[in-house]
């Protein structure tokens, strides 16, 4: 039996923007490695995870509609046109399978010793996370072959449908590796685990979770041998990665800041993040009264949302593919599009510089903010509609319930904390599930005729409910987890994109767009180019981003 010193990593990891530098010192082929140990590399891999989601939300965010091009910005392209190329988004696929690398290290090195059960099993349900993002992007890709290093350079593609039954079945062996490790299993420490921190009670949830989106995505195209779970339920906590993100500089020069503060709101040294994207008007028509009113989220997220040239009384937000003056200019250097309420003040009044910000709400709290994988907004949202689909037992109202409290929680803590704290400026001190049920009571009677959106008791059986599930969803996922929306609105049709663009409330299409669908958007990127010179018989061709549907789909 092969046993690996415990080897507890620091707690500062390295990155750089999007691009995620490796700040742990391992060898990058883990095929072949030289020096490593599974401990050393299973941190890594989650924090490399965590990194790629901030890819992922802002290649989701920028086609969902929670992004739109600010004013004084150009050179946009295909992501006005959606006529993608296979050069747009070629991160998310090289990234994940550089982190599936490392994932695979620690299953090969750890699978044959029953007392690291543990470090498989969370390999095991990394792996199947990570998979699942890309099928979701590109559909086919390959699994069976792939990760075998020089064994296989050219690897064959699986059918995304028979992928997302082995992810299921690999979620549930690695459920069963933790609850049946024996009692010499060897502890996950906070130390190699920084989103649970060894919890494997939490694991297992996490790893039900992940299972169950696989089934309420594809289980009206494919049947699942078991659609069973484990006794520990879901996630009720938000499944989110913090090394100890800092501001601050590591290893190479690359900044420590949890990497959407890094590319959205500044960087370390006190340099302009990312201006380019504001919010969409689409988006802002949930929060400003046009289809529903949340002044408490809105104010959380957005900046200056209370002021006369940003609150309700301006429409706030940009309309996709639009370039003309009614696109407000980036905030001033002090400020971000998305860095709103400063916990001691206005931050208009309060911070004078990019690195003044931080100890924020909504979602940049701060450079030292966790990097959320799976909200638990999201999760009892999941629920929610497996439990309208008959897919789980429980109540669907009470469940889309926690699920607007669970988002309002989120939004509502400072960075480093778990609950929701008491405001001053203009919040109250109630608590994230008090002001959850106001803000459904105050929508109940909406004058948009949507007030079924936010009470799940007023939507009709069948279409209405699953809408007010999937919109709810749509809102709690706002600039965290966008890939999933955009997965959600594939899937669904939800929320509602009306067939023009003549009203920015009612679609988030680009006026520029390509697409000769009704609702004006793509259906998927594409494959990226190195695929296509270094693995040209496998890959599949043909592939179009206005006709080609990921298979679960309509």
């Amino acid at each position: 039996m092969k046993k690996k010193a415990l080897i507890i990593i620091s707690a500062a990891v390295t990155f750089m923007g999007t691009s995620c530098q490796k700040y742990l010192n391992i060898n990058t082929n883990p095929n072949n490695p030289t020096s490593s140990s599974p401990d050393y590399v299973l941190p890594q891999a989650i924090v490399y995870t965590a990194a790629n989601e901030d890819g992922f939300n802002n290649y989701g965010g920028q086609i969902v509609g929670y992004m739109s091009n600010a004013g004084g910005y150009g050179g946009f392209g295909d992501s006005w046109t959606y006529d993608f190329s296979t050069t747009d988004f070629n991160g998310l696929w090289t990234s994940t399978y550089d982190v599936l690398q490392d994932i695979q290290y620690v299953i090969g090195e750890t699978r044959d010793s029953a007392d690291l059960a543990y470090y498989t099993a969370a390999g095991d349900i990394l792996k199947a996370y990570n998979y699942e993002l890309l099928v979701d992007a590109y559909n086919d890709v390959p699994y069976s072959k792939a990760l075998l290093g020089q064994q296989d350079v050219s690897p064959a593609y699986d059918s995304a449908a028979t992928i997302y039954v082995s992810l299921a079945k690999l979620l549930d062996s690695a459920i069963a590796l933790i609850n049946n490790a024996p009692s010499n299993v060897v502890a996950m420490p906070a130390g190699s685990d920084p989103m649970f921190y060894g919890n494997m009670t939490y694991w297992v949830q996490f790893a039900n979770t992940v299972k169950l989106r696989l089934i309420v995505h594809a289980a009206s195209a494919i049947t699942f041998p078991n659609t069973t779970f484990d006794p520990a339920g879901f996630l009720t906590v938000d499944a989110q990665v913090n090394p100890g993100y800092t501001r601050g500089v590591g290893s190479g020069g690359a900044t420590q800041q949890n990497p959407s503060w890094n590319d959205f709101v500044g960087t370390y040294s006190g340099g302009a993040g990312d201006r380019a994207w504001m919010a969409n008007r689409y988006v802002t028509g949930f929060y400003n009264g046009v289809k529903l009113n949340d002044q408490i989220r809105a104010r959380a997220i957005y900046y200056h949302w209370d002021t006369t040239s940003y609150g309700v009384a301006y429409p706030w937000g940009a309309q996709l593919g639009t370039q003309n003056s009614t696109e407000p200019s980036a905030p001033n250097y002090t400020n971000a599009w998305y860095s709103t309420y400063y916990l001691g003040g206005p931050p208009w009044a309060t911070v004078t510089s990019i690195t003044g910000l931080g100890n924020n709400i909504g979602v940049m709290k701060g450079p030292n903010m966790g990097q959320v994988l799976i909200s638990a907004a999201e999760s009892y949202f999941l629920q929610a509609e497996a439990a309208q689909r008959t897919i789980i037992t429980g109540s669907a109202q009470t469940l889309f319930n926690s699920g607007i409290a669970a988002s309002f929680n989120y939004l509502l803590q400072a960075p480093g904390t778990t609950t929701s704290v008491s405001y001053g400026y203009g919040f109250s001190a109630d608590s994230a599930a008090t002001l959850a049920k106001q803000y459904q009571a105050a929508n109940a009677g909406s004058p948009s005729g949507l007030g079924y959106l936010a009470n799940y008791n007023l939507a009709t059986p069948g279409a209405e409910q699953l809408e007010a599930i999937i919109t709810q969803k749509y809102i709690a996922l706002n600039m965290i987890s966008g890939q999933e929306a955009w997965n959600e609105y594939r899937r669904t049709g939800y929320p509602k994109c009306a067939s023009s663009t003549v009203d920015p409330y009612t679609s988030f299409a680009s006026t520029l767009s390509s697409s000769p669908r009704p609702d004006g958007l793509p259906t998927r990127i594409l494959y990226p180019a190195s695929e296509y010179s270094s693995n040209a018989s496998n890959v599949p061709n043909g592939i179009s981003p206005f006709t080609s549907l990921i298979f679960w789909a309509h």
